[in-house]
């Protein structure tokens, strides 16, 4: 099972699931999801995020969108690390496919109005393993509280 896993994530192909998604939308969606669970709540508006995210970055149908956050629920999950996921992101997306992901990173911490010290540190996290300076991480935040106001 782990052999299955482990080859999951390092083959070039599609994942399984039909191979409906890749391994970078899973991988996506797997720091979304993070990110989203990370002050112990996951609440409606931080789930409508998400889908809303993936649906701007894939292109996908909802029912689509539901299936990759369940499948890529499990793989969070049964992670140990955040960096099997950036490491695919790093190696799929442009500069600014990474600032479009923290930017749903700083909306999915700031759905609930506040920043505690978990979800601060996790976007610092975040920003060291997508290989984003800390200007243009703290530029994202700014973005996402300047249309909050």
């Amino acid at each position: 099972m782990f052999n299955k896993i482990l080859s999951l994530l390092q083959s070039g192909s599609p994942v399984d699931n039909g191979a409906r998604f890749t391994r970078v939308q899973v991988a996506t969606c797997a720091l979304l999801l993070e990110v989203a669970h990370s002050d112990g709540q996951y609440q409606a508006v931080e789930a409508r995020i998400v889908h809303d995210l993936l649906a701007g970055m894939f292109t996908l149908p909802a029912e689509a969108i539901a299936e990759l956050v369940a499948f890529a629920r499990d793989h969070q999950l049964s992670s140990t690390d955040l960096y099997q996921f950036a490491r695919e992101i790093n190696a799929h997306f442009t500069i600014e496919e990474k600032l479009a992901v923290m930017e749903g990173v700083w909306r999915l911490i700031y759905a609930d109005g506040s920043l505690d010290k978990v979800e601060d540190a996790i976007a610092r996290q975040l920003a060291t393993l997508l290989r984003l300076s800390h200007k243009d991480a703290i530029a994202c935040k700014v973005r996402v509280l300047d249309e909050k106001r």
